[in-house]
């Protein structure tokens, strides 16, 4: 989750850097402006009416609301990939245990079976040898 928050962090810094650099450094007119553009005054500078003040604004609310909208689904994209990561860890977990749990059910059977084999050897042995024992004793 942490990789998730970096990457979207790193990403959201390019592109309001590319936002800016965008809009800053390369004009971009949607229409050819009908009324020629004022002439610098004396000091060199330029005056914006308040039209393109206003469109320039809209412009980068527009272009913010989009990143935004952009952001946002990149990070519940990485957030839905995460879930889903850690739902195939614990997938992946489970059935490890339950590949155990079955090593060790057919481990305990065989035992199980062994130490009955065993009870009854045990009890053959153990009647023979008191009829051996009876019989020799009687004789």
């Amino acid at each position: 989750m942490h990789k998730s928050r970096l990457k979207l962090r790193l990403c959201g810094k390019i592109l309001t850097i590319v936002m800016l650099v965008n809009y800053l450094c390369f004009p971009v007119f949607g229409e050819q402006p009908t009324v020629p553009l004022p002439i610098l005054n004396e000091s060199g500078t330029r005056y914006y009416s308040d039209l393109e003040i206003d469109l320039l604004i809209d412009d980068l609310t527009e272009a913010a609301k989009e990143a935004i909208e952009n952001a946002a689904a990149e990070a519940a994209r990485a957030a839905f990939l995460e879930s889903i990561e850690r739902e195939a860890a614990a997938y992946r977990e489970g059935q490890q245990w339950r590949l155990e749990a079955e090593a060790h059910l057919q481990a305990l059977k065989h035992t199980k079976k062994a130490g009955v084999k065993n009870i009854i050897l045990a009890v053959v042995i153990g009647v023979l040898g008191g009829l051996i024992v009876g019989i020799t004793i009687s004789n």
